[in-house]
This record gives C-alpha cells, structure tokens and sequence, in this order.
C-alpha cells in the first residue's frame, strides 16, 4: 500500500494544475485547482496541499479553519483521473481528517459537496460523515465528521 503524504504549495503555483485532470463528468462537481488557489490568496486561512502517495502526485485538497465561529473545513479534494480507483481518495480523506484534527484540535469537521456526487458521498459516508441538513451558500450539502477522541489522541 502507498503511503500518503501531503505537500504545502502555494497559493500562486500554477504547475499543479496542469498536472491534476479530472474526468469530465467530475468537471461540475468542484471548482478547478486555479480557482481553489485564487480563494487560498485572498484568504490565507485556507490551505493548498498537494497528494502525493510515495513519491507520485495523485491529487490535491485543500483545508482550513474559517468562518464565524471559526470552524475546520476540508474544503476541496481531487484525485487525477489516472489515479482513481486505487485507495488514493479514502486514504487521502483519512489522513486529511487527521491533519485537520491534529492541526486545529478540533472535535468537528465539516465538508460540502454537489448534490448528485454520489461517488463523494459514499466514500464520506463510509469514513463517518453525516449530514447535517443544510446546504452552503452555493447549495451545496454541508456533513460534519465528529471526532471520535479515543481514536486521535
């Protein structure tokens, strides 16, 4: 099994992008790497991370703790087509959930997707992801992953 690692870039790396392609059936499901990066330059609470498992880019995410109250958030995550379908997606969302609890000693997460992502919500499903009943302002599906503290000390 590949071992995932998480990289800082910068908000202003453009060369990710080029790299990360997504099946054109994804393409309305989240917004593009440029755009997620231009949210990370005017909001420097946001985090741009790319993913790699071993040595290999396979995708990127980014996360933060934003809002009012501030609460944590895995905002965005992408695998590149030509990795899909091989763990990188679940083993990625573990070890971000664990980044962001580690990060911001939180004991929620939360998420949001578009309605009809059904590949996304399954997999949030399976790692402990619950609707919360609302949506964001974009209407997507706000879930919540509440942090099972014997299991992240």
């Amino acid at each position: 099994m590949s071992v995932i690692s998480l990289e800082n870039i910068q908000p202003d790396d453009k060369i990710i992008s080029r790299k990360i392609k997504l099946n054109d059936h994804q393409l309305s499901f989240i917004e593009t790497i440029e755009e997620c990066l231009e949210e990370a330059r005017d909001c420097s609470a946001w985090r741009p991370v790319a993913i790699y498992a071993d040595d290999v880019l396979v995708g990127f995410a980014m996360y933060g703790f934003v809002g009012e109250p501030k609460t944590a958030w895995i905002d965005r995550i992408m695998i590149d087509s030509a990795q899909q379908g091989k763990g990188f997606g679940r083993n990625a969302m573990k070890h971000l959930i664990d980044v962001v609890i580690k990060t911001y000693d939180v004991g929620e997460i939360y998420l949001s997707f578009v309605e009809g992502n059904d590949v996304a919500k399954e997999l949030y499903e399976k790692l402990g992801f619950k609707f919360t009943g609302k949506c964001d302002p974009n209407g997507e599906l706000i879930y919540r992953y509440e942090v099972d503290l014997s299991s992240h000390q």
